[in-house]
């Protein structure tokens, strides 16, 4: 390892599993020191990591929770300077006909409020700290239709728009905000897929749909975080980076007629 992240310090959240934890190692590994973040505290990730890391349980939709975030990376390690906002949540294929109100604003309170409070709360402390970057989760699924569930896509299209806003917003304070727009990743969100595609001897067709004929495994994802996290994306922000193996060039889907409500 290069040392690319040496010195800084990140917030990561859903560092229980998958992308979480794939960038959370990949962050230490070059050199970070880690607040692992997870719903019920990630003891593994954290003592993977080892002495860079410090685990936390906290709800990443819950506004004073990811306060007191913020103000324990500066308590412990003096500062901020990289917020990776990646919890996130499913909420299942149902159509639009099929879900509820309560459905969607579960959803959006984890994969978009989520990402708003990372930027309310880490924004003014960056700042005083001379600039940061922060990350997001999105979705191939809010760029198009046909990769996940409406209201899963919904939120993930609303933080797309959200890095745009926040970028400008954020104008002169040397702060990046920017998304990662993941295709089909193993982790625990797809867990369900996977085992479905292996229990029929299936796995081949996993990501057939896109040009690269696979799914994609988090360290593809993390490594995506690293560069946004680090240095070497100085000049890119309010961007949306699409780590999808080609899918969204076409995003092929199948079709139903209206009254074929399950997905």
């Amino acid at each position: 390892m290069n040392g690319r992240l040496k010195g800084k310090v990140a917030i990561v959240t859903g560092a229980g599993s998958g992308i979480g934890r794939a960038s959370a190692t990949r962050f230490a590994a070059e050199g970070a020191r880690v607040i692992c973040v997870d719903l019920k505290g990630q003891d593994e990730t954290a003592g993977e990591i080892g002495e860079a890391a410090l685990d936390v349980a906290a709800d990443a939709g819950v506004e004073e929770n990811v306060q007191g975030l913020v103000r324990g990376a500066v308590e412990r390690f003096g500062k901020l300077d990289i917020f990776f906002a990646n919890a996130g949540v499913s909420g299942g294929l149902a159509s639009i006909f099929d879900q509820t109100p309560e459905d969607w604003q579960e959803i959006l309170r984890v994969n978009l409020i989520g990402p708003f409070l990372a930027i309310k709360h880490a924004g003014p402390t960056m700042k005083e700290n001379g600039g940061g970057s922060i990350i997001c989760t999105a979705s191939v699924a809010g760029i198009r239709a046909g990769a996940g569930g409406p209201a899963y896509s919904a939120s993930k299209a609303g933080v797309i728009n959200l890095v745009e806003v926040a970028a400008t917003q954020l104008c002169g304070s040397n702060i990046r905000v920017n998304a990662i727009c993941p295709g089909l990743i193993e982790t625990g969100m797809t867990r369900s897929v996977y085992g479905w595609a292996r229990s029929r001897s299936k796995e081949d067709q996993i990501g057939r749909l896109n040009p690269m004929k696979r799914g994609g495994v988090p360290d593809e994802i993390a490594n995506a975080a690293l560069f946004l996290a680090s240095d070497e994306s100085s000049y890119v922000n309010g961007h949306a980076l699409v780590v999808d193996g080609g899918l969204s060039a076409s995003h092929p889907f199948n079709r139903q007629e209206y009254g074929h409500t399950s997905v």
